[in-house]
């Protein structure tokens, strides 16, 4: 399998078809070529500021063509971006970069935090700097999102996957030199992976601002999308659009559409399968620590409604969440899990554990003998 660094295969994507698009939001789009030159510039202002290897680095940008030349000028100095929201009051975003001991913040006003080197949205290196290649470094760690959870005390989750790229398995469904939509924030950690994972393969990313619904449509059919992400509530709120509007628009260039975070309404679920087919629609269920990941394709959804389908890396038990006993198929209880190697690690928190070592992540559901995981609305301790 050939891996290389993110550096590496950004460098090699813009080798093979400069010309091609690497990311797309609004009016604004850069080709593979422009992309690695402008993160190569950037990353040369940023190890100014005093970014080095190992570092995080807190980017607090909107959607945009920037946020994704911020994070690779990230990856090249080896470093770790760590996304949060551009719209965080200072106060919780301070205690966030406090937590994290970052190098740098990104989007923000100097006012913002002082004492800590900032640049603000719209920042351009100077262009004394050069955009050639930088030296082939790799990340500790590849990302390093935030969660709050309802305490309101951060954390960073530290990604243990280091910096590289495996070219020839995109994953998920993604292919290589495909086009893949996001529609979601970038600060949330889905959006920002997939998205990422898009622009290493050599896909065209492309991205909105902000979420719209007919907007979400008009794009799949004018970039000819093949790989999209959503969660229910976006499904919701196409669903809701007029008939004659979503009718409007050609969508036979999706292929795969990927929808998770959130628990999907049975209703919508069956709404879609029956409109762009179950066999292109696929729910994740996981959390950002990434332990144990299930999975199921739509038509398999049908067989097993209200699932979030099997595990396919990692494994889940249900355990008495008072006793730490396994309970028996079909039994509701609090769902742990244990992972096949260390997926990631808290800045900030300990993980909820059972004697034995396996985590919750503070949901509850049951499995039923066939190994189908299924939720409730339930929450357990981890969310207490």
């Amino acid at each position: 399998m050939p891996v290389v660094s993110i550096t590496r295969a950004l460098a090699d994507n813009a080798e093979r078809d400069p010309r091609r698009p690497c990311v797309t939001c609004g009016d604004r789009t850069v080709d593979r070529r422009e992309f690695d030159r402008l993160s190569n510039r950037l990353a040369r202002a940023y190890r100014e500021l005093g970014v080095s290897p190992g570092r995080y680095v807190t980017i607090a940008l909107p959607n945009s063509v920037d946020f994704y030349v911020a994070c690779a000028a990230v990856w090249k100095l080896g470093a770790v971006p760590q996304p949060v929201s551009w719209r965080l009051p200072d106060r919780e975003r301070q205690a966030i970069v406090e937590l994290a001991d970052a190098a740098l913040v990104v989007g923000v006003a100097p006012s913002a935090h002082p004492g800590r080197r900032t640049v603000p949205v719209g920042f351009a290196p100077d262009g004394s700097l050069s955009d050639e290649p930088l030296p082939d470094v790799v990340s500790p760690a590849w990302k390093a999102p935030t969660s709050g959870g309802s305490t309101g005390r951060p954390k960073l989750i530290v990604s243990g996957d280091p910096g590289v790229v495996n070219t020839d398995a995109p994953g998920l469904g993604q292919r290589r030199d495909g086009v893949v939509c996001i529609p979601g924030p970038l600060y949330h950690n889905a959006p920002f992976s997939f998205g990422s994972t898009g622009i290493f393969h050599g896909n065209h990313v492309v991205l909105l601002e902000h979420f719209d619904a007919e907007a979400t449509l008009a794009a799949i059919e004018g970039h000819s999308v093949d790989w999209i992400l959503m969660v229910p509530t976006m499904m919701s709120r196409i669903s809701r659009l007029p008939e004659d509007v979503r009718s409007r628009y050609d969508l036979s260039s999706l292929q795969v559409l990927w929808h998770m975070a959130a628990p999907c309404p049975p209703w919508l679920k069956e709404e879609w399968c029956n409109w762009i087919g179950g066999e292109k629609i696929f729910e994740l269920y996981a959390g950002t620590e990434a332990q144990a990941v299930t999975v199921i394709r739509g038509d398999e959804w049908l067989a097993h409604r209200g699932s979030v389908g099997r595990c396919i890396t990692g494994r889940m038990k249900v355990l008495d969440p008072d006793t730490f006993a396994e309970v028996a198929p079909g039994t509701v209880g609090e769902i742990f899990m244990r992972g096949d190697r260390t997926t990631y690690q808290y800045l900030g928190a300990d993980a909820r554990r059972s004697p034995d070592g396996w985590e919750s992540l503070g949901d509850m559901g049951w499995i039923d003998e066939e190994g189908y995981v299924y939720l409730t609305d339930q929450i357990g301790r981890a969310h207490v």
